[in-house]
């Protein structure tokens, strides 16, 4: 009797894991995340529930990569296909973004540069100093405003993927006081900030 009250109480739960609301929610949050939330923090927040979904969906999980031109996603399309509007983009507000965005891409080659003088080096300070969020983000979109609607949608996830990207690096470099880093970590920092590196370079090709 006992083991048929087991049973039944893990098809309940295995159902109720399935029922459309848990998708729902999961939608819920991936919209919230892209749109973007007002602050670090907020952010931080959704990304981790995200990430937490997304474990339990690797489908999910591949759907949100891109990789080459295309190659991840259709609708990151080639740069050199892109349709850019000239005027625009010559704009001295689209002109001060691009060059606020290379100076994120050197910031990242910086704290590469660190660590491999200093393993051990602290790059959180420099995370938060150098890649305030709110700023990256209207960098990022000013830039986006000088192409035409067909390629926003490729650089939008672009976008989203350096917002993720940043998240991810803050996280993973934390350590614990008086805890050295582990080469295992070491590599996992130094592996989101090549990530993050590519995201900008990628981005920025769209602006040449």
């Amino acid at each position: 009797m006992k083991f048929t009250a087991f049973i039944t109480s893990l098809l309940f739960l295995g159902s109720a894991a399935f029922a459309p609301g848990a998708g729902n929610a999961r939608s819920s949050t991936a919209l919230s995340a892209e749109k973007g939330a007002t602050s670090r923090i907020e952010f931080l927040q959704r990304s981790a529930a995200l990430a937490a979904s997304l474990t339990l969906l690797p489908g999910q999980a591949n759907a949100a990569k891109y990789g080459g031109f295309g190659a991840g996603s259709p609708e990151v399309i080639d740069p050199k296909d892109a349709i850019v509007d000239s005027d625009i983009l010559k704009s001295d507000s689209v002109q001060s973004a691009i060059k606020s965005v290379r100076g994120y891409k050197q910031s990242v080659l910086d704290m590469k540069s660190s660590l491999a003088s200093d393993n051990q080096a602290d790059i959180g300070p420099k995370i938060r100093k150098d890649f305030d969020f709110s700023i990256v983000r209207t960098d990022l979109n000013s830039i986006n405003a000088a192409l035409d609607e067909d390629t926003q949608r490729g650089t939008d996830r672009i976008v989203r993927a350096i917002l993720q990207d940043i998240t991810e690096l803050e996280v993973t470099q934390k350590q614990k006081p008086g805890v050295a880093r582990s080469e295992t970590r070491l590599g996992n920092v130094i592996r989101k900030l090549d990530k993050l590196e590519k995201s900008f370079d990628d981005y920025l090709a769209f602006a040449n």
